[in-house]
């Protein structure tokens, strides 16, 4: 039997965002709006007669809006299956109309929550509960309903429309859309509420037994780690640290996938030198840093990263700590190098016309900004996750934020390291946790000047990084991110000239590399920690 009956459009939204004209499409499509609260008053301010809910269900909202969708006259309109003719027949029996789309977007709990000083009733009373059931509702009945969370599709939508129907494979789509959007609402919710219980119940971070994880897509990829592969960069809502999800593109192409990676490690390797007082510049090729640096100016600390290892800068990433200037844009370009992207805390704008402009790689180059790095420990959250991703499951574990200072150090040779040896290798420590391991990473005058990244044994690293820094090894600290297995790895630093050493200790044969160290008389501290990064 043809169905003559008026379409009915239940719309009830906290992202207002181009609902008045979708409305207005749909009443001229012939659609009955349904609306309710802010909803329904918008519309009607708007011209657009609305049928509020109560009216359908017989029954005003309730519990200062915590109930107002929750009745059968609604989901019984939504749920019905119409190729069931005892379905309908229920449903008419009971005076209850069919509901054909329903618009729904949720109540702005990650707004709500973004608020440090948020309270935690506050933070309750913003999620929503009405509006999950109707998109789940609506999204199971997608046969016969058209579920939309998303503006960007109410136009694509309307077009449909005016031909007739919406076909079952847009249906289908908006569906899996919607189970989506309500997954990833509960995801963000569950591990808020993970986390603020932790804090104010003073307790470490929690690994629920089922885990549940809240990204929404930024963009797409040009591509992923190689060029056949596809990929896509989602964000975690709430972050408040700087940093590359919510750092700013400003000029060039889009970013790959490995780009991503890399400007992320370059930034966390820069972060560790923000509360200098001297300008930092890092220089990160295939994960791993290759020049890191720090100088009066940042210009100097852009030279002096650079010169750790020219062959590898070339096609890196570059960050730093400072606004991006006119000198330090000049360095770049008259420099026979090239970077894939620059990330800072900002570009004077006669900089982006150096950079973007004097070089045949200009136009490609994309630049990056991202909120002023002071102080980011302290926005960073109170508890959060690490993730890597295994086949067939996810590794979780807290960030490694720990910071070492001279007093958690332990000099275990019988030369005592002098101030200015402690500075730089304190500065080492801080590079070399940035490096793949095993790792091995050698400094000077606050610069990087040999690294060894990702071997299998940690002598290998040892020699990488006396062979990358060549001359320069002479009179340079060295830094290890786990403890000496054997003593080799400081035999060979000592015959190359290191002066002194920075390891977490912890080796069963500790004894013999402190032995080869008072021998050539370096000075040797421990940290007590190591910084493996795999």
């Amino acid at each position: 039997m043809p169905d003559n009956r008026k379409r009915r459009a239940l719309i009830s939204v906290s992202d207002k965002t181009g609902i008045v004209e979708f409305a207005q499409e749909l009443r001229a499509i012939g659609y009955e709006i349904m609306s309710t609260g802010g909803t329904a008053k918008a519309l009607t301010e708007a011209g657009i007669n609305v049928l509020a809910i109560h009216e359908v269900t017989g029954f005003p909202e309730m519990l200062e809006g915590r109930v107002k969708t929750l009745h059968p006259a609604v989901h019984g309109g939504i749920l019905a299956d119409r190729s069931k003719i005892e379905h309908l027949e229920m449903i008419a029996a009971h005076g209850i109309n069919p509901i054909d789309l329903v618009c729904v977007n949720l109540y702005p709990f990650a707004a709500t929550v973004s608020n440090p000083g948020v309270l935690l009733e506050d933070a309750i009373e913003n999620i929503d509960i009405g509006g999950p059931a109707m998109i789940r509702s609506a999204a199971k009945n997608h046969a016969s309903v058209i579920v939309v969370v998303d503006p960007l599709d109410y136009s694509s939508i309307v077009e449909e429309l005016k031909l007739g129907e919406t076909n079952l494979s847009t249906r289908r789509r908006l569906a899996a859309k919607a189970y989506s959007h309500t997954g990833q609402y509960d995801a963000y919710i569950s591990g808020w509420l993970l986390k603020r219980f932790a804090k104010e119940e003073n307790t470490e971070a929690i690994y629920p037994p089922e885990l549940a994880l809240g990204f929404t897509k930024a963009q797409d990829c040009r591509y992923g780690e190689n060029p056949h592969q596809k990929a896509a960069f989602y964000v975690s809502h709430g972050v408040t640290e700087p940093c590359v999800a919510n750092a700013k593109q400003i000029h060039g192409k889009e970013l790959s996938y490995n780009n991503f990676y890399d400007l992320n490690g370059a930034l966390e390797t820069v972060k560790e030198f923000s509360e200098e007082t001297q300008a930092a510049a890092v220089i990160i090729k295939h994960a791993n840093p290759c020049g890191v640096a720090l100088s009066e100016t940042l210009a100097e600390a852009f030279q002096k990263a650079r010169l750790g290892d020219l062959t590898s800068a070339f096609g890196g990433i570059l960050a730093v700590t400072r606004i991006l200037d006119v000198e330090t844009a000049e360095e770049i370009t008259g420099k026979d190098t090239f970077f894939e992207a620059i990330i800072a805390p900002g570009f004077e704008p006669e900089a982006i016309s150096i950079l973007t402009e004097r070089k045949k790689w200009g136009a490609n180059l994309r630049l990056l900004e991202v909120a002023d790095l002071k102080g980011w420990r302290e926005k960073a959250p109170a508890t959060g996750y690490d993730y890597k991703r295994v086949t067939g499951g996810l590794l979780v574990q807290s960030p490694d934020h720990l910071v070492i200072t001279e007093a958690d150090l332990k000099v275990v040779t019988e030369r005592h390291p002098t101030p200015e040896e402690i500075e730089e290798l304190l500065f080492a420590w801080k590079v070399v946790r940035h490096v793949k391991s095993n790792a091995i990473c050698l400094t000077k005058n606050k610069a990087a000047v040999g690294i060894g990244a990702g071997q299998m044994n940690r002598v290998r690293s040892v020699k990488l990084a006396i062979e990358g820094a060549g001359d320069e090894a002479k009179g340079a600290v060295m830094a290890s991110d786990a403890f000496f297995p054997f003593p080799d790895g400081p035999t060979a630093a000592a015959e190359a000239g290191i002066v002194a050493i920075i390891q977490p200790g912890g080796s069963v044969k500790d004894g013999e590399t402190i032995e080869v160290c008072n021998q050539f008389g370096i000075a040797m501290v421990y940290t007590g920690v190591r910084h493996f990064l795999h």
